[in-house]
């Protein structure tokens, strides 16, 4: 099967190819994918799409007149796609459900860990041959509130680190997980967890109930200096919302690994440009913000079982008509 892979970097391109092994013929485009450039999959059946690439209505309409059958997305989010537009359009939606929960889990302890111990200050510090300690004071984790809002496979995760730590585990989710609930953690209303915790990380999908989860009203919930955590999905926080948090000190430190724009700005390499979003530029003098781009899924073992599944999902639609890992059709 010919296969369009957009937002192709060479990371891609290799895991992919590896995993493979000659089977389908893949094509790379290095631009993200929407109504545009959708021209480019011409002559493919499947195409193969990622997070920040765009999937709506026109998108899919263009990719069905081109003879498109499958968008294959090598991630576990879908968001971004259209599934009513797919479902009138004939086309099946696949995804990656579980690469890696470690991966996202263990760098959100990155995170929190760096911006604890203010690791990323003390690097520049060090370099400038400054070795003072004023401002890098940090605090125990054990016996710390953690939130975990979403208790998913990297969610529960996440937890069982934190629990590691000697932390106490705060869990909200729309359905308890056994495992959670077997090792101890609580579940509680939000907006108790809100309340409670010393460090919040977000772990749910975005659906339009999350969307800007952590807005005004949120904050204003949370305990005054709390570690705000997203490794999950970018619009879930508000940023303008959580700027002004930072402003009064009600957020204490915020570690990001995604943005709710970002698709104009992580994976691509903007060093010698000017940044034009107002919004994260203004993040990003804040010292006691931390943000990653988009990396938390980068592992060698995520990349190979991305590729894995992605291709096991293309070749089982080819062999059988569906993927191994369908997107559930929308309700009406």
């Amino acid at each position: 099967m010919k296969v369009g892979v957009f937002s192709a970097k060479p990371y891609d391109r290799s895991s992919l190819e590896a995993a493979n092994r000659g089977v389908h013929e893949f094509v790379y485009f290095e631009p993200h994918l929407d109504e545009r450039t959708a021209v480019l999959a011409e002559g493919c059946r499947a195409v193969c799409a990622f997070v920040n690439d765009t999937l709506d209505a026109p998108a899919i309409e263009r990719l069905a007149r081109q003879g498109v059958e499958l968008v294959a997305m090598r991630c576990a989010g879908f968001n971004n796609v259209d599934l009513y537009a797919a479902v009138a359009a004939g086309i099946a939606v696949a995804r990656v459900p579980a690469y890696s929960p470690y991966a996202v889990a263990e760098h959100t302890v990155a995170l929190i860990l760096a911006l604890n111990r203010r690791i990323h200050r003390a690097f520049n510090r060090v370099r400038e041959g400054n070795f003072a300690l004023d401002g890098l004071m940090g605090f125990d984790l054990r016996g710390r509130v953690v939130g975990v809002v979403g208790t998913g496979k990297i969610g529960a995760v996440f937890a069982g680190i934190m629990r590691g730590f000697g932390c106490r585990v705060l869990a909200h989710d729309i359905a308890e997980n056994p495992e959670c609930v077997a090792a101890g953690d609580r579940y509680v209303p939000l907006d108790r967890l809100f309340r409670e915790a010393d460090i919040v990380s977000l772990h749910c999908p975005l659906t339009p109930s999350t969307r800007h989860l952590i807005g005004a009203g949120a904050i204003a919930m949370l305990k005054r200096g709390v570690m705000l955590i997203n490794t999950s999905r970018g619009a879930l926080v508000d940023t303008r919302a959580v700027i002004a948090g930072l402003k009064s000190g009600q957020i204490g430190y915020l570690g990001l690994d995604v943005y709710e724009e970002e698709a104009d700005l992580f994976f691509e390499d903007l060093s010698g440009r000017v940044l034009q979003d107002d919004a994260f530029a203004r993040l990003t003098t804040f010292p006691n913000v931390l943000i990653t781009g988009h990396q938390a899924f980068f592992t060698e073992d995520a990349l190979r079982n991305i590729a894995d599944t992605t291709v096991a999902n293309i070749t089982a639609f080819e062999n059988e008509g569906a993927p191994v890992h369908a997107v559930p059709r929308p309700k009406a």
